[in-house]
């Protein structure tokens, strides 16, 4: 008997409100005290496909999915059965190979599916009237010749019957249920809390109910807990760093950060502008940035495409932003634009023509994504560059439970500004134009004492190579901006000198972002340092490559995680010195060539010939990074792994 250990998976057609009856569940646990990671499959089209929905639930912390669920509850047949027989390449052969042995499975008795043909006689098939179970809540409220107007409340029907098997308190879930109807629509909510009930009631008939294996039982102390997604946990960083100004084009699926924050813009100083395409979007990000706001975007990779002049025009400039929050999905061109990949790194590193200093940071989960989005804005505007924080499909979709939000490093630093009183000196434009002024000031000074001149320069030759920055409104402060190389004055120049004195002052202050960010934020080496076995990694593979390091532990094997969070600058001196006392290492990431990998080497020179790589629009499981690493902990050669689909 397995207890408060369980996966419970929904699927069925899009728009067939799975979201609605699995993130239900997962409130009801997380409440109860509970932990949850609950993660969701579905295509890019917006209607009639297959989607699925997978809740973890566990008394201790839970940072990945299992391949296989205990509960699996079915809407429609292409859920048992998959979509073989109608497609030469097939999405799925159905979920009844993922159910574990003695699991139960709640379908729609109007399928016309028979248990027979499953070939899992270990498995429970409980066959439930969804609609007749509808018919009969909505007959309580005379309202019974409307049912196939309720048919979405199937869902709900669905999860009641689960919790029947699970044996979890139905009034924990009702009481969820309740709260996601208020005012006019409280009438709906009853009604969906009453088809559960009748459901709960026909499933705890079952004489085989009784017995079943997995149960789920509340948390002996519940706890107060965040239940989040990554896109909302990335908007909410965004407005406690004060962020004034929000662009966007919508493409998935870093949408939902953009309507999150439209929905919150009238309680915060923040304006949300949904724009004509990508490169308005960045533009008018970067135009925002130079007028003195807090400014940031959010896009995927096609858009991100569209977006590279822009990002060097931020640099270039020493613009102090804007921050781009850019959620990786399968590429290239539309690729897959609802699946898992990390396939933008070497992207992010270099997205625009030339030389030129930007930094690009890469949080592993939700509380990361919390502090390196927050920071992200006082980087943009201490070292007066665009920030890119890459976050992904999984992270941006994950429903999971979090202890505490906190920030760590949470003061917020304005940067180097320039207020009106303090001036630059003329010399600071350079030894070969000190008092070469034709006797005019381009700030509206009038006449100026050429032996005693000072004047703003927006790009002066500072120490640290950070010159005050100004915005409208300030006296004095007027200044050129141009996409050109450029003097200290912002006039166009091509100038020999002036160019190599200007890519040194930009460029140099990467040297300074790499020895002010702490270094938590830029990699950290989970478990021992004698481990047989060094696990490099990135990104929102953390909380998965954790998850399989705690079985595999638990096996005797002793592996250690070292996770790169901060890619541009690289720490590249910690991360060799880590790597090169590994006694073997091997790189678990999602893309096709192990972008992390070649970037250690570039930057290291230590080799990595060992790569677990996974490129099929699925993140890894659990279940497949144990396996993997433990092949390549008893020598064997590491090897692409595959989501298993029959």
């Amino acid at each position: 008997m397995q207890k408060n250990r369980l996966t419970w998976m929904i699927g069925g057609p899009q728009g067939s409100g799975i979201n609605a009856s699995a993130e239900v569940f997962a409130k009801a646990c997380s409440r109860a005290g509970l932990r949850v990671y609950a993660n969701i499959e579905y295509h890019s089209n917006i209607m009639g496909k297959h989607s699925f929905y997978r809740v973890r639930v566990d008394d201790e912390d839970v940072r990945s999915y299992k391949d296989k669920a205990d509960i699996l509850v079915a809407l429609d047949l292409e859920t048992l059965a998959g979509d073989g027989d109608h497609r030469r390449w097939a999405t799925h052969y159905g979920h009844l190979a993922e159910i574990n042995d003695g699991g139960g499975v709640i379908f729609d008795n109007e399928i016309g599916f028979d248990p027979a043909t499953a070939n899992r006689p270990d498995l429970r098939f409980y066959p439930v009237p969804f609609m007749e179970i509808i018919k009969k809540a909505l007959e309580e409220v005379g309202k019974g010749e409307q049912a196939r107007r309720y048919e979405v409340m199937k869902n709900t029907v669905g999860l009641g019957a689960s919790l029947a098997l699970c044996d979890y308190p139905f009034d924990l879930v009702a009481e969820v249920i309740r709260s996601q109807f208020k005012g006019k629509r409280a009438e709906v909510g009853e009604l969906n809390v009453r088809a559960a009930k009748l459901a709960f009631e026909h499933v705890k008939q079952h004489e085989s109910a009784k017995d079943f294996p997995y149960t789920l039982k509340p948390g002996k102390e519940p706890t107060a807990r965040i239940l989040a997604k990554g896109y909302e946990i990335h908007a909410i960083a965004k407005l406690k760093a004060g962020c004034s100004f929000q662009t966007y084009y919508p493409i998935s699926p870093a949408t939902d950060e953009s309507v999150f924050l439209e929905r919150q813009q009238r309680d915060y100083t923040m304006l949300v502008v949904q724009c004509e395409d990508e490169i308005s979007s960045i533009n008018m990000a970067v135009g925002a940035a130079h007028m003195g706001v807090r400014a940031a975007t959010a896009t995927s990779g096609p858009g991100f495409a569209l977006m590279v002049e822009g990002i060097g025009f931020a640099s270039i400039t020493e613009c102090p932003g804007p921050v781009l929050v850019m959620y990786q999905r399968g590429g290239p061109s539309t690729g897959m634009p609802t699946r898992q990949e990390q396939g933008d790194l070497q992207f992010a590193l270099h997205p625009a023509q030339g030389d030129f200093p930007h930094i690009v940071t890469a949080p592993g989960d939700l509380r990361e994504a919390y502090q390196d989005t927050f920071s992200a804005f006082n980087w943009a505007e201490r070292y007066q560059m665009p920030i890119i924080v890459l976050s992904d499909k999984k992270l941006a979709s994950v429903y999971t439970t979090i202890d505490k939000l906190e920030l760590k490093w949470d003061q917020i630093d304005r940067g180097e500004r320039f207020t009106g009183s303090e001036w630059t000196a003329v010399d600071a434009k350079g030894a070969n134009d000190a008092g070469s002024q034709s006797g005019h000031n381009g700030n509206g000074h009038g006449k100026m004492d050429l032996a005693n001149v000072k004047e703003y320069l927006r790009y002066a030759f500072a120490k640290d190579g950070i010159s005050p920055r100004s915005r409208p409104g300030i006296k004095g402060g007027r200044h050129w901006i141009t996409s050109d190389e450029h003097d200290p004055d912002g006039h166009i120049t091509e100038g020999v000198e002036m160019r190599v004195a200007m890519m040194e002052k930009r460029m140099g202050k990467l040297k300074l972002a790499q020895k002010a960010i702490p270094q938590e934020q830029q990699y950290f080496l989970h478990g021992p340092k004698d481990a047989d076995l060094t696990v490099l990694a990135w990104g929102s593979t953390k909380g998965t490559v954790l998850d399989a390091l705690k079985v595999l532990e638990a096996q005797g094997k002793k592996i250690n995680f070292l996770q790169c969070r901060l890619m541009r600058p690289f720490p590249a001196q910690a991360v060799g010195d880590i790597l090169r006392k590994a006694k073997r290492i091997v790189s678990i990431e999602e893309n096709y060539s192990g972008q992390l990998a070649q970037l250690v080497q570039e930057q290291t020179g230590v080799m990595i010939d060992q790569r677990i790589n996974k490129f099929d629009g699925r993140p890894f499981s659990e279940d497949e990074v144990v396996n993997a690493l433990a092949k390549v902990y008893e020598g064997a050669k590491a090897e692409p792994v595959v989501t298993h689909v029959h």
